[in-house]
């Protein structure tokens, strides 16, 4: 499944720079719980792989939040990322 990196988890002073939300095209909160714990990949164009995973749903319109191993690039915005059942052998 495939998800967009849509911004940055910010507030209004502070920005988190290894938190994501993600818009996976869902609708509701409900929806968004069930994909808590899955893993999550971005890999750059240059080929380089950044692991995450998501941690809890954003707000009531069905986006997530994920933490990645180390930050996304500013570049990783608007992409795509590959959402993995973490219990399959790809997500290990």
């Amino acid at each position: 499944m495939k998800a967009i990196v849509v911004q940055f988890r910010r507030g209004r002073k502070t920005i988190h720079e290894r938190h994501f939300l993600l818009d996976l095209g869902l609708s509701s909160r409900k929806e968004a719980e069930k994909y808590v714990g899955k893993l999550v990949r971005w890999k750059s164009p240059g080929g380089k792989i950044i692991n995450g995973k998501i941690s809890a749903p954003h707000g009531n319109k069905g986006l997530v939040r994920a933490i990645f191993e180390k930050g996304l690039p500013g570049q990783a915005l608007t992409d795509e990322v590959e959402i993995i059942d973490s219990k399959s052998k790809e997500g290990k």
